[in-house]
């Protein structure tokens, strides 16, 4: 079994050379890191008694960024002292990152492999990070409970998507694809959106326990983004805990 659709790792290898452009086509991503950071920061340091504040908060947490792309949240989770495995099955995305991490004299352990793959070798994290793969996997399901079985017990799974709503189709799709072209058309199919209570039913399904939800709201206005705990309506984020 694998979580792989060869259709959607395409369209990432396609745009690999691209990660680390703030400009090109993960232009959307990049504005969106600071507060995508800030949230798992507070829920990894919530979880694990940590204090965010120090200089390396996170020493001695072995975490799994699982679809990793070119390591935007990879390398600062590596900085705030967590062993970190970044895992992509598009080759092209762990060449660039592998590259850019050596630039920043970090030590990543970067790998092209599937999260089934991890799990067959019998890795274990205390912390998994699915973040915007969920929506391009073959089943979303199937890959919500093998990130179960990626944890150790008392783990913290945290997994980022897009809600399925009509504003979504105007914001990821007509708006970043058809208007403003930060991505090529396609990037997203709206039908493989996944609704927060979706998201939820297959953490716990896979015997996760939801313990937060987020939303990540843009401001045309302001042209930033903020946490919101009541607007899920585009992008949002769940965080789950594995009992033990």
């Amino acid at each position: 079994m694998t979580s792989i659709d060869p259709t959607e790792i395409a369209k990432f290898e396609a745009m690999a050379a691209e990660w680390w452009d703030p400009k090109g086509k993960f232009k959307p991503l990049h504005m969106m890191n600071p507060v995508r950071l800030d949230y798992i920061v507070s829920q990894i340091a919530a979880e694990f008694g940590r204090d965010r504040r120090g200089l390396r908060p996170f020493e001695g947490l072995r975490l799994l960024d699982i679809g990793c792309g070119g390591g935007l949240i990879a390398e600062p989770m590596a900085r705030l002292g967590a062993e970190v495995v970044g895992a992509d099955a598009a080759e092209g995305n762990i060449t660039v990152a592998k590259l850019h991490a050596e630039q920043q004299g970090l030590e990543i352990d970067y790998r092209a492999t599937t999260a089934e793959a991890l799990t067959d070798a019998g890795e274990v994290f205390d912390v998994v990070l699915a973040l915007e793969i969920v929506e391009h996997v073959a089943d979303p399901e199937a890959f919500i409970a093998t990130c179960h079985d990626l944890l150790r017990p008392g783990g913290l799974a945290i997994v980022s998507t897009l809600n399925r709503t009509a504003k979504s189709f105007g914001a990821a799709i007509i708006g970043a694809e058809w208007i403003m072209r930060w991505l090529p058309k396609g990037t997203h199919e709206w039908n493989r959106f996944i609704k927060p209570g979706e998201l939820s039913e297959m953490a716990g399904n896979a015997g996760l326990a939801p313990v937060d939800a987020r939303g990540m709201v843009f401001n045309p206005l302001t042209w930033g983004w903020s946490l919101s705990d009541r607007d899920l309506s585009v992008n949002y984020a769940i965080a789950a805990r594995k009992p033990g």
